[in-house]
């Protein structure tokens, strides 16, 4: 999935950094972006919009229909820190009235999420919708992960991807005063969940946070467990080793900078998940290739004497990392995501029950 190890020290000597025996698969979890995987199903063939829809009304999921008002994305720049500007791609609601907005935080790499924006959320009908994309990122761009520029690279970390979603989203607060007030979510993809918790407060009206591929845990503990199942425990260790040693953070191991896997090694998400006020909604495919089902397990059970209303998890057989399901020859995927965005909609229909409830029924 991705090309050997890479070293390009930018102050520090190369002799400083340990070569590790090979790219190791574990690592591509991070090193390859979890994001574009997660669109795997997006952007294949399938059935009209409609009828996409109507695959969510599964196990007695009832989808709305309605005329695509303004179905459309628009790109739109917002301000970051330090004078970056981040891309965004912005949705009014397709279907009136307008009961709620979603905030996106997609996941890794520097793919856009624009080529299949109007697919993948087709299902939000209600509901206007932001997504945030890296400093760097083009929304239309398709660029494999391994052929992330260089300046990207140096820059991909979570501290800095925090800042910057945080200026965005204040900006983005600023721009809505004086709108009517109106619920909001925010949605974690993949590698963005991990953000979730320390931008949470940013975000008038939350309504609650919504997790798709991701366990809960810390990156870190998730990934030693993800190592663990591939075998490949011994390129984790030699990573923490250097991860914990003197090379400067601009060298890039294992198709990340060492600055985004010393954010990453540190990185608290379990704990403030657990801690926050907000409602979580979770969803994870039992086919999930990139992170083990033992890590959602071990999360649930340390999130389980949170109240039942105010936390809810569904694990969908046969599912991938993007909420897809494998299916024979010639039948259409079933979406999870389609799913996910169907419990959204019947929670805006009687928000009074809390973000849970439409998983209770």
């Amino acid at each position: 999935m991705r090309p050997t190890v890479q070293q390009q020290p930018l102050r520090a000597p190369a002799s400083a950094v340990p070569v590790l025996p090979k790219a190791s698969p574990v690592l591509a979890f991070f090193a390859s972006a979890a994001l574009a995987m997660a669109l795997v199903g997006c952007t294949a063939p399938r059935a009209p919009e409609g009828a996409a829809a109507a695959q969510a009304d599964l196990q007695g999921i009832a989808v709305e229909q309605g005329p695509a008002q303004g179905a459309g994305f628009i790109q739109r720049a917002m301000p970051g820190v330090g004078g970056a500007v981040l891309q965004t791609l912005q949705r009014a609601e397709r279907t009136a009235p307008l009961r709620y907005r979603v905030i996106v935080i997609p996941g890794s790499g520097c793919a856009g999420m624009g080529p299949i924006a109007d697919r993948y959320f087709a299902g939000l009908l209600h509901a206007q919708v932001l997504v945030l994309h890296k400093p760097g990122v083009d929304p239309q761009s398709q660029t494999k992960p391994a052929d992330c520029p260089h300046p990207f690279v140096l820059q991909d970390r979570h501290s800095t991807w925090f800042a910057q979603a945080r200026a965005a989203l204040l900006a983005d607060a600023l721009q809505r005063q004086g709108q009517p007030a109106v619920p909001q979510l925010l949605v974690g993809i993949s590698e963005g969940t991990e953000l979730l918790p320390a931008l949470a407060p940013e975000v008038p009206h939350l309504a609650g946070l919504v997790l798709i591929g991701a366990s809960g845990l810390d990156p870190q503990e998730a990934g030693a467990l993800q190592a663990r199942r591939m075998g490949a425990e011994g390129d984790w260790t030699a990573l923490g080793q250097l991860v914990a040693g003197a090379p400067h953070d601009s060298v890039v191991v294992q198709g990340r900078s060492l600055g985004y896997w010393r954010d990453l090694w540190h990185w608290p998400v379990a704990q403030p998940l657990i801690d926050s006020p907000w409602p979580v909604l979770q969803v994870w495919g039992a086919e999930d290739a990139l992170v083990p089902a033992q890590a959602y397990e071990r999360f649930e059970k340390r999130a389980a004497p949170r109240s039942p209303a105010g936390w809810c998890v569904r694990r969908l057989p046969g599912a991938d990392h993007g909420l897809q399901q494998r299916v024979a020859d010639g039948e259409h995927p079933a979406d999870g995501v389609q799913r996910v965005w169907a419990w959204l909609e019947q929670w805006a229909r009687a928000p009074q029950g809390g973000l849970c409830a439409p998983l209770q029924r």
